[in-house]
């Protein structure tokens, strides 16, 4: 975990970003850059098997693993005494989602970036049965993650797209258990939909999602029972809305909607 102050002289509160699945806290240097001149310090981390964690690369033993890292994250950025905003992408939304059906946490805004609540091609039933003997008995055995082929590309941005190509802190394979405990905390997710706490959500969703299926994004957003509650949707972007080439207008737009939150 790592902590950026802003040097505004009005400081406005605490960004705590929770990276998405298989990357790390380096690919998030333009989003923190942009949240500190804003006025934001912030926090941010790598979450468990992922980044410049080295301990079983691409697996969990269980999701809870996320939820006490980005509690640990929290407390960190409530030591400032500023109110908190919490930020999810992908499986960082998912990753959020959860702690805060979890924990009692009461953050200024939450911003969730296309997050991880279905996936747009998810493996079928016959393969998920098949395999699921492995998940007690090999629990850690790793398949690989298909990057960069024209059916799932997270963004069109190619400067982006290069980098990821020889970073090596992006993590190339996952474990089946890592599948199975996000299949399960996505189930969750619904389940426990009522204990999601009544505080101002944001979620930014893309309209040309390669990865997640919106419609199951929307859906839960729809059974939300909250007084303040936003859904938009960037027609055409690819999943990491904050890596496409029009990413200035999506934090100007996310940086309007939460300032009312900030005054």
């Amino acid at each position: 975990m790592w902590v950026w102050k802003s040097g505004q002289d009005k400081i406005k509160g605490v960004v705590v970003i929770v990276h998405g699945a298989g990357e790390h806290h380096g690919r998030y240097e333009w989003l923190k850059k942009q949240w500190l001149e804003a006025g934001f310090h912030v926090v941010l981390g790598d979450l468990p098997g992922q980044g410049r964690n080295p301990k079983h690369q691409g697996h969990v033993d269980h999701f809870s693993e996320y939820i006490t890292t980005v509690g640990k994250w929290i407390d960190t950025a409530r030591t400032f005494r500023l109110p908190y905003i919490l930020f999810g992408h992908s499986l960082g939304g998912l990753v959020v989602i959860r702690t805060l059906q979890e924990k009692r946490l009461k953050p200024q805004a939450v911003v969730l970036s296309s997050p991880c609540l279905g996936l747009k091609v998810p493996p079928p039933e016959w393969l998920k049965k098949a395999v699921s003997p492995l998940n007690i008995l090999a629990p850690r055995f790793r398949i690989p993650i298909k990057r960069q082929s024209e059916n799932i590309l997270a963004t069109h941005n190619k400067e982006i797209l290069e980098k990821d190509a020889t970073d090596p802190l992006i993590v190339k394979k996952v474990s089946l258990r890592w599948y199975f405990e996000l299949d399960q905390a996505m189930v969750k997710a619904f389940q426990q939909i009522d204990r999601f706490p009544h505080v101002p959500l944001f979620i930014l969703q893309a309209g040309s999602d390669k990865i997640v299926d919106k419609h199951v994004v929307h859906q839960w957003f729809n059974e939300l029972p909250l007084q303040y509650k936003l859904y938009k949707e960037w027609p055409g972007f690819y999943h990491e809305i904050f890596n496409e080439p029009e990413r200035q207008k999506v934090f100007q737009y996310t940086l309007s909607k939460v300032n009312r939150f900030f005054s």
